[in-house]
Order: structure tokens, then sequence, then C-alpha cells
């Protein structure tokens, strides 16, 4: 099978040249005519030289995202196989006592634009490019043919298809799912919205944050800020916490925060929950006092354009929420906005906690677990980071 072939402009095979998956449309040197949107095309260097495969995009300034690095037939063959090799990499990655893992992370498992999550016997997956919008068919499929699961859940219900032209697209390809998906991590028995929670239903990322609670404590009295169904809280407790309140703003993730309370064994007066938004929250309860705040807000800088205002967002909520810690007690702060840095939010933390009035001795720094890895050939695979201090 051949593709419409592009040709780059001289001098800007760099980037693919050292495998990073995004051409941006400065450096096509002409769209042929006819080329359809989200349609596979090959790249050509000025030699001629086919150097690589990928879906075509006249929508997104990401003109071209590479499957392949030379010349390849994108199928559902391929899919299978990419699938297969990428599942195989996450048997080092995830413990044995966990079920629920990310399958493929887009570019960074050679699948650009492509998300798959799998909690138990169930595949929920995200589609975020037309290309692949096209090939919607073969992907279920190729899902079908290398994991077998019970149901296949489509989540293609996320902002940036909106950069594509495409409009959201929710649907259950294979079996039932009627109620949340119940699976374990760690020993934590856990639940995902897969039909209508955030991402695919679960913050698979944050797996590493949990483990470190687990593994190393905490105390009398926790605050989890953005709780979302309350699992950082639910470690917290199982840690040895005597109280977990979990404060957001999403209802229907309360309620299954207090489900989660349930299926752990729980008492409900020890894990307490309270719809608010955390600005709010922040303002109204400036004299609580916890040993322990967790706070992991949603991407507040979506695009550089948006990075002043979210660090001015970044920085009122460490401040705010390191005054509620008790002297010796424990804050542990995220960001998952891949346009704030490491060592930007390093600088909040430290200009938060002098106007707070506290210190901070940093125990620890987490990235996103390794079932969400981070490609040396695409940094922007790189977005989430915390900080685990302790406050004096």
């Amino acid at each position: 099978m051949s593709y419409p072939v592009i040709p780059l402009i001289p001098g800007k095979e760099a980037a693919i040249g050292f495998w990073h998956p995004w051409i941006f449309s400065g450096a096509l040197s002409k769209v042929p005519e006819g080329i359809e949107h989200g349609e596979l095309v090959c790249i050509s260097d000025r030699q001629g030289e086919i150097i690589g495969t990928g879906t075509f995009s006249n929508k997104s300034s990401i003109a071209v995202r590479v499957f392949a690095f030379g010349e390849a037939v994108i199928d559902r063959a391929w899919l299978v196989a990419k699938l297969k090799a990428s599942a195989e990499r996450r048997v080092v990655t995830v413990s044995k006592d966990t079920t629920a893992f990310r399958v493929v992370f887009g570019e960074a498992d050679g699948i650009p634009g492509l998300v798959v999550d799998r909690y138990g016997d169930v595949i929920v997956f995200q589609i975020s490019t037309k290309g692949l919008d096209r090939m919607r068919e073969d992907v279920v499929a190729a899902l079908d043919e290398a994991f077998a699961p019970s149901a296949i859940v489509e989540r293609s219900d996320i902002a940036v298809r909106r950069e594509e032209g495409l409009n959201d697209f929710v649907a259950i390809h294979k079996g039932d799912v009627n109620e949340p998906v119940a699976f374990m991590e760690n020993g934590l028995s856990l639940m995902a919205d897969v039909q209508a929670g955030q991402k695919t239903g679960f913050f698979l990322d944050q797996k590493d944050l949990r483990k470190w609670v687990l593994d190393h404590g905490t105390k009398g009295n926790v605050l989890n800020l953005f709780s979302y169904s309350g699992s950082a809280g639910i470690a917290a407790i199982k840690a040895g916490a005597n109280h977990v309140h979990n404060v957001d703003g999403s209802k229907e993730a309360l309620e299954l925060c207090a489900r989660h309370g349930e299926i752990n064994g729980i008492p409900a007066e020890m894990f307490t929950t309270e719809i608010s938004d955390v600005f709010d929250w922040l303002n109204l309860n400036k004299e609580s006092r916890y040993d322990t705040v967790i706070m992991d807000p949603p991407a507040l800088i979506k695009a550089g354009r948006d990075a002043e205002e979210g660090k001015k967002a970044y920085h009122f909520l460490n401040r705010a929420a390191l005054r509620l810690v008790n002297d010796g007690g424990l804050f542990i702060t995220s960001s998952c906005s891949h346009f704030l840095p490491e060592e930007d939010l390093a600088f909040i933390l430290r200009r938060a906690s002098v106007q707070a009035g506290v210190r901070l001795d940093v125990l620890a720094v987490i990235r996103q677990a390794a079932d969400h890895p981070q490609s040396v050939y695409f940094p922007e695979s790189a977005y989430l980071k915390t900080f685990v201090c302790r406050v004096s």
C-alpha cells in the first residue's frame, strides 16, 4: 500500500531524525492536492527518501503525527502488534497486586493520538486525532484481538479533539458496563467510572503517589483537596491516618469517594466528603489545621499562553494550603500541567512557603507512574510532578 508523499523543507529533518513524532506545518514543503484531513501519508527528505509514515492534519499546527520512522503500512495488523508490544512493556512496571494500568500512552508508546487504559477485564480508550478517528473500526478490532476483554469502552470526550475539528464520541463497543468497574491497586480496592468519570474514569498516573503514602504513612487528620474519588485518602487511612476529609467540586466524584470508603471497610466518620470549589473552600477555612494536606488540582495551564495566569492560581492554592498544615506535618502537592516545568513548581513552592511563614523540606519528588512512560524522544510526554514536603 502506498500513501501520498509530503516532502519536508530542506533542513527541517532534524526533529524526525531524532525520532520526535510531531512534524509542524511550517516544516512541510508542499502538501499535494487532494490529501484529506486525517489521511495516512509518508514524509520524504530532500533526497526523496521516505523517512516517516503518519497521519496528516489540516486543522492542527501539528501537521503530521509520525507512527513509523521510515515507510510502513499502518493497518489493523500493525495496531495489534503495537498494542501487544506496549502491553508487554508494562509487565515490569505494574505490581502483581495491581489490575489497572495504562496500556498505551499515545506518542510515548508509538501510537500518536491513542490512550488505552485497562481496568481488570475492561478496556477503555480515547482517540484525540482525526487520523485515528478514521481508523476507529480497526482500533476496536485490534484491541479485541490483542486483549480479548469482556468490554471495550470509548471515552473520546476530551477537549483536545476540538483542535482536530472533532466532536465528542462515547460508546460501548463490546460488552456491558452498568456500574463503576472494580480493580485492585497495591492492595487497595478501587473503582473507575469508565462511562462518565474524569479521564477514562480514574487517575492511574498517580499510582506512585498513592504507593508512597501507603509505604511511608500519614498520621492524624488529613485534608484531601481536589480529591476526585478519594483514592489518595484511602491510601492515607490504610497507612495510619485517623481521619480524611475529601473536598472536590464534583458530586458524582464524591459519591464514588464514599463508596471507596465503604468497600475498603472504613467507617464513614473517618472518611468524610464535602462538595465545594477548592479555591472558595480555602478562602472560607483559613483557621482549619491538618497533619497532612494532599492537593492534586487539575491542569491549570493547558497551553503556553495560559502560563502566567496558571502560575498565579498554583501560587494561591499552595500558599493557602500550606497555612493549614500543622508544624511537622506533611504537604503533598501536584501539578499535571506539562506547561509548568518541575523547576517552576519548585519556585512557586519556595515563594508560597515564605509567604505562608513555613519552611519546606522535600522528602520526595514523585512523577507519573511508569505505565505512563516518559519518552526521551518526546519530552512532551513528561507532565506530572508531585512534591512531598515536611512543613515546619
